[in-house]
């Protein structure tokens, strides 16, 4: 039943040390600011103009602290990297390059025709660029 009332990601939770960083770096993304901070945590809100949602959960401590899930020699549970999906990914690598945003790794061609590559946001979360492979003939 479950698999009938679940669309779609609503919104991704992202913990930043703080929102002008933030904001600023994912603005280079092309994600536009919406609101906050609001709430108890507190959090506020980014949006892409094809609907992707981020929230930044302004709470992180230390903005030099490593990320325990991907940065520690001990695996932790819990979401390592958000995968943003791109149609042109060395298009994508062009617009990195000009912001100034260096790659954490790829670009990568997978075995399945899709192809990949990796940053760090300020406070070291993972996000990656997603090509897919083409459309089998």
């Amino acid at each position: 039943m479950a698999s009938k009332l679940i669309s779609r990601v609503a919104h991704v939770g992202i913990r930043v040390h703080s929102l002008e960083r933030a904001r600023d770096f994912y603005a280079k993304l092309g994600f536009e600011f919406v609101l906050g901070p609001v709430g108890p945590e507190p959090v506020a809100i980014v949006k892409h103009p094809n609907g992707i949602e981020v929230n930044f959960i302004l709470n992180a401590n230390d903005a030099d602290a490593p990320n325990i899930l991907m940065d520690v020699p001990e695996k932790h549970t819990g979401i390592t990297h958000l995968a943003l999906e791109v149609t042109d990914l060395d298009a994508m690598l062009e617009v990195l390059k000009s912001e100034g945003i260096p790659l954490s790794g790829g670009p990568v061609d997978y075995p399945h025709g899709a192809r990949g590559c990796f940053i760090r946001d300020l406070d070291r979360n993972t996000l990656e660029f997603y090509q897919p492979p083409p459309p089998k003939q």
